[in-house]
């Protein structure tokens, strides 16, 4: 049957109104996909921003480990060296309250806990104390004697007009190896008549021999013994009194103190004097370093009370290889510098600390106005150790691949170097440096500079080594103008090593004047092993012949020309303690 219009008309309106339906389906459909896109791009945007936040978080956070650990690791040097660590002691609780925070963020951002990427150093496992040296039972101490005799008396005795009654005797302490001696001194007494033709008659007795210490019951062996167990070997005096009294000497450290005071004061204004002014004359270069020292401050005067004690700073100044002097000074400032260094006109090798800068300054610059400049001209000599110190530190904590290669560069350096340093004449080891260390260092360079600047805006160890390495670049390219200049400033650091040692032992100096006199020992000390001389025998020898010694001619008693000096004296009279001593013609140098 054929539909009717009014049929196909309600036909189509219900096509049409379900077209609509659909459209209108399709139409919320649509808005509802795009929707859901934008918000799914709104997500991956918002989940890229936090992805790189979260790398952003997580590599400042690395960073600022690095210099948690790093500081962690110098608080423990610095105690370790009695040395003071409340600024570091600060900076690290500073960086570890930073971390903290940051731990926090990174927590709230990831949702996640974080796991730490630089490990903590594993406790070091506690070492068996070595056992103490046994006790041994006191002994009576072996007896020496010298006669101490008067030439002029003698002469009258051989002619009759005198004779030998007596002696008044003296006893002293000697230090043999392994064992004190009683030296008795017997100073002889002569009677002789009172004029020719007289009974009456008169005693004289022999004259007390010039001492480096007048009326003292120490010697030179004995001087030279705590001198050298105190500033060599570390041992302070409350210990070298216990020493004394298990050998059945009571040895007060009261006493040696005011020894070593005297004997460092009169080494210091002789032998050391002539000595330093011969290095600033000639040295080419000198190496340098400082390190701290506690000085004790007394009493204070208002309260009568203990004050604490105050920091110092002993530099040590090394004149190639002729001399170490240890220098104190209460302030590590360039003014103090430049007072140790005025009159020096050479190369001054350092560790680039600014208070060095004052000595390179040039002559263009407008003065310190609080430092008279002396008009010499210095060029400073950089040290490679320090340079590698750095990168050290960054591969150790950062474990950082830059840094590792720098160390292998600069380890080709050290290796070359030392091929020919102790084989060659410095005449040939310049060509050989310019031959085969020049391409070496270059090649240093030309992987520095780049590496550096991929890591200029960035905070990190890696960053202040290669910007140390660059910066000196000109100082540690000394080594190519002069052959006789080493690659590193190790032979200071070693130096003050014993002082380092020995404030752990003695913990401090009882003042200012006492800080120098101890310098002036632990100079004398040092210079001695400079030159292969057994420290003990030649502070010795030193003490017993420089009471003796002409004034303008103290130089020769310096180590580095002492062997030549002992060979012309009376070996007899040099192993007595006390008497006279035949002083030589001055020898041309």
């Amino acid at each position: 049957m054929v539909p009717t219009y009014e049929e196909l008309a309600s036909r189509n309106r219900d096509l049409d109104e379900r077209v609509r339906t659909l459209e209108a389906l399709l139409r919320a459909e649509q808005d509802r996909a795009l929707h859901e896109r934008e918000q799914r791009e709104a997500l991956a945007e918002k989940h890229s921003f936090t992805e790189r936040l979260l790398a952003e978080l997580k590599k400042n956070y690395a960073l600022l480990q690095q210099e948690h650990e790093l500081l962690r690791r110098r608080v423990f040097e610095a105690k370790a060296e009695r040395a003071d660590s409340k600024q570091l002691e600060l900076a690290l609780e500073k960086t570890k309250a930073e971390l903290d925070a940051m731990r926090e963020q990174i927590e709230q951002v990831s949702g996640a806990k974080l796991e730490d990427e630089v490990p903590a150093t594993p406790p070091r496992g506690s070492k068996k104390r070595p056992p103490g040296r046994r006790r041994l039972d006191p002994a009576s101490l072996p007896s020496e004697e010298i006669v101490v005799t008067d030439p002029e008396m003698e002469a009258l005795v051989a002619q009759g007009l005198a004779e030998v009654v007596g002696s008044d005797d003296s006893t002293r302490l000697k230090r043999r190896r392994g064992c004190m001696v009683c030296l008795v001194t017997k100073h002889t007494t002569y009677r002789m008549k009172k004029a020719e033709g007289s009974d009456e008659t008169t005693l004289v007795t022999a004259a007390a021999p010039v001492e480096i210490i007048s009326r003292s019951i120490g010697t030179p062996s004995l001087y030279a013994n705590i001198i050298v167990e105190k500033h060599d070997r570390a041992m302070p005096l409350y210990r070298q009194q216990e020493r004394f009294e298990q050998e059945g000497v009571p040895l007060d450290r009261g006493t040696m103190s005011r020894w070593l005071n005297t004997l460092g004061g009169t080494l210091g204004a002789t032998v050391l004097h002539a000595m330093r002014q011969e290095a600033l004359r000639t040295a080419k270069c000198l190496s340098t370093d400082a390190t701290g020292i506690l000085v004790q401050q007394g009493r204070d005067p208002t309260t009568n009370t203990r004050r604490a004690c105050k920091k110092g700073h002993y530099f040590v100044q090394i004149a190639d290889r002729d001399a170490v002097f240890f220098e104190y000074v209460e302030r590590h400032t360039s003014a103090a510098v430049m007072e140790l260094f005025r009159g020096f006109e050479g190369y001054v090798q350092a560790d680039a600390h600014s208070v060095y800068d004052i000595l390179f300054r040039a002559p263009e610059l407008p003065p310190d106005p609080d430092i008279e400049p002396d008009g010499k001209v210095r060029k400073e000599a950089g040290c490679w150790s320090h340079a590698r110190r750095y990168f050290w530190e960054t591969a150790a904590v950062a474990k950082d691949d830059v840094a590792r290669e720098a160390l292998y560069r600069i380890r080709r350096i050290f290796e070359l170097d030392g091929r020919f340093w102790d084989r060659t004449p410095p005449s040939k080891r310049k060509q050989l440096r310019e031959q085969f260390l020049k391409p070496e260092i270059d090649s240093f360079y030309e992987y520095a500079r780049p590496a550096l600047e991929k890591v200029k805006n960035e905070r990190g160890l890696l960053r202040s080594a290669l910007v140390y390495a660059t910066r000196q670049e000109s100082a540690l390219r000394r080594v190519l103008e002069d052959p006789q200049l080493k690659l590193d400033n190790n032979a200071s650091e070693r130096a003050l090593r014993k002082v380092a040692i020995g404030r752990k032992n003695w913990l401090f100096v009882g003042s200012d004047d006492h800080a120098q006199t101890t310098a002036n020992l632990l100079s004398v000390v040092a210079t001695a092993k400079l030159h292969d001389l057994e420290p003990e025998e030649y502070v010795r020898d030193l003490l017993r012949v420089l009471p003796h010694w002409p004034r303008e001619r103290y130089l020769e008693l310096s180590p580095k020309y002492w062997r030549a000096t002992r060979a012309s004296l009376d070996p007899k009279e040099l192993e007595a303690e006390l008497g006279p001593l035949t002083i030589p013609p001055a020898t041309p140098r």
